[in-house]
């Protein structure tokens, strides 16, 4: 059978007095994974919710619940005949760089969730900024560093994040069903971190000149590195 990493994140605990769109506890990720909905990475300590049952399991971020989930299915399962497949919702295009953009690269840190934690940008080895909070969680650190990076930088903008939490919020538009719903997800649900995400989505709405890009983490790129260093840096100095 294939699985997605998704479904084999496993969970550490599920959130107290935080309840998912089938009314139970949000589950926290133990292990990395992959999300069954945007494919983008699962983190230690992210809040997820399950899509399916069985051996169709699959665990989704807790901000994807009620987007179509890619489910492993078993490599022998035939498909119904009486149903023909579905086919994928397409991808939305990567977002076009504003012309004269300057790159900046984000990450957040965390250990435990809640935990200290730590953010940072960069747009060179000379000109970057981090910061930390004594009780937080790995998305909240990421969503801080790219606010911080788009408050603290003037003209046109790329950031480039190893979140796809933070970069599919934007390049698939997320936050404007979420404005829509008054920032509840297509289930019903609080959307997660709105104190964040919200002064970000205003931010950006009202510059017109920032696009978010994914970049893979912990693969090779310099100012990736960079601000994961920076991150994990900001977070043990608080102990």
């Amino acid at each position: 059978m294939s699985l997605s990493r998704a479904s084999c994140c496993g969970a550490a605990g599920r959130v107290p007095g935080v309840r998912s769109s089938k009314g139970e506890a949000l589950v926290l990720a133990k292990y990395p994974g992959r999300c069954g909905a945007c494919g983008g990475d699962i983190h230690p300590g992210d809040e997820l919710e399950s899509s399916g049952s069985g051996r169709n399991r699959a665990w989704v971020h807790a901000a994807c619940a009620g987007a179509p989930a890619l489910i492993p299915v078993p490599d022998d399962a035939a498909a119904p005949a009486a149903k023909p497949a579905r086919a994928k919702r397409p991808r939305p295009p990567a977002m076009e760089a504003p012309e004269g953009a300057v790159e900046v690269y984000t990450d957040g840190a965390c250990s435990g969730t809640p935990g200290p934690g730590g953010w940072a940008w960069a747009v060179s080895r000379e000109r970057f900024a981090a910061g930390s909070d004594p009780s937080t969680t790995n998305q909240r650190m990421e969503i801080t560093a790219a606010l911080e990076a788009v408050k603290a930088l003037d003209g046109p903008l790329v950031v480039v994040s190893d979140s796809a939490y933070v970069v599919n919020c934007f390049r698939d538009g997320w936050w404007r069903n979420w404005r829509t719903r008054g920032w509840v997800t297509s289930t019903k649900s609080p959307v997660a971190n709105r104190d964040l995400w919200e002064p970000l989505v205003d931010l950006v709405e009202q510059r017109g000149d920032v696009v978010f890009r994914w970049v893979k983490g912990h693969s090779g790129d310099p100012m990736n590195d960079l601000v994961d260093e920076l991150a994990v840096a900001a977070k043990i100095a608080q102990s």
